[in-house]
């Protein structure tokens, strides 16, 4: 075969492939142009975030208890966990615990809670009545707040903590809100 040949021959093996089938184009559906709210940021597929409910995103858990314990982790880390929890406290309560556990964070912050009567006879709404705050460290993954009963000890009624995170408090720092009821003491 001679290098003419062998070049026709070529030649002819690649317009056999270029040769595509016709309808091609007309098979793939064309799109209109959309505005760019009904494909993107579309406010069926989202549900707002709902700062008067227990805070979500960063927290692993979080939960009210009677107390907290100090464990080795699984990699021999040292992990908060709550001992008792509960949302029913006595009046007699010496204090009351935040527990939480955290997701992995790549920067150090303070965790904050802000305890303010929600139905309490004989104290304003928005009075507050005790706070917290605890620093989380870059190798933390776990932490409690501590909430101090007000002079004379905790009135029955129902409590609400605002949860927030970040260097200070303020509406940007709000990252949900827990909520406990204190019961009168059984004598």
């Amino acid at each position: 075969m001679t290098t003419a040949s062998r070049f026709v021959g070529a030649i002819a093996a690649v317009m056999v492939l270029s040769v595509r089938p016709v309808g091609w184009a007309e098979d793939l559906p064309l799109t209109e142009n959309v505005p760019i709210s009904e494909f993107q940021n579309r406010t069926e597929d989202t549900t707002p975030y709902d700062f008067d409910a227990p805070p979500k995103g960063m927290f692993r858990s979080i939960t009210t208890a009677e107390d907290f314990e100090e464990q080795l982790g699984f990699q021999r880390t040292h992990e908060i966990v709550p001992v008792r929890p509960t949302d029913r406290f006595a009046t007699n309560t010496p204090a009351i615990f935040i527990v939480f556990s955290l997701h992995q964070h790549y920067q150090s912050f303070k965790v904050f809670g802000l305890c303010l009567p929600e139905s309490v006879s004989g104290i304003a709404t928005g009075t507050l009545i005790s706070e917290d705050v605890m620093y989380v460290a870059l190798e933390d993954d776990s932490g409690y707040l501590k909430l101090s009963p007000p002079h004379g000890g905790w009135l029955p009624g129902r409590y609400k903590v605002e949860i927030h995170a970040g260097e200070e408090v303020n509406e940007m720092s709000l990252m949900g809100t827990m909520r406990f009821t204190v019961a009168a003491s059984k004598k």
